[in-house]
């Protein structure tokens, strides 16, 4: 059964947040190799370690609604396996309402830090970039990935994304 438009627009948001994630990942790399080999010359990177924290911390954030959405995430079923269908199916559930509420409650923060960045005024140390936007940005990605489990909590069996 095909998903519904509010389903495939959670997706759409999904790949675009895993975009961002690429780009986070590529700047990170980029950086971090003209860094070591402009050393060598004497000539480091102004603010590499500042783009690298700001990429690292987008790129992880990014990532997470895609993850959620394949169920790419680690899991320890060692216990859980050992449950009947019944108990595993309540443990399943519970978690993922913690999940949701972790995620809804992470992302409500991060509106908050952004805020009290932009008025502020905080900048990354050395290059002085403006960072108000990178816990925007999380925000929108923790909210996303809450909707993403809200999909796993009401079709349990279901693939959102086949990975």
């Amino acid at each position: 059964m095909p998903l519904g438009p509010f389903w495939r627009a959670v997706v759409w948001v999904g790949y675009v947040m895993t975009a961002i994630s690429v780009i986070g990942l590529l700047a990170m790399m980029v950086v971090t190799c003209l860094d070591v080999v402009l050393r060598v010359c004497g000539v480091p990177v102004k603010g590499a370690y500042d783009v690298v924290r700001v990429a690292g911390a987008v790129t992880i954030a990014c990532a997470l609604p895609m993850t959620t959405a394949m169920k790419g995430h680690v899991a320890i079923e060692y216990f859980f396996q050992r449950l009947n269908r019944r108990w595993r199916l309540v443990v399943d559930s519970l978690m993922r309402l913690l999940m949701i509420v972790g995620f809804a409650l992470a992302a409500y923060e991060c509106v908050g830090y952004g805020v009290r960045f932009l008025k502020s005024g905080q900048v990354t140390d050395t290059i002085e970039l403006p960072i108000f936007w990178v816990p925007w940005l999380m925000a929108v990605s923790f909210a996303v990935t809450a909707v993403v489990v809200v999909f796993h909590l009401i079709y349990p069996g279901r693939e959102m994304v086949r990975s």
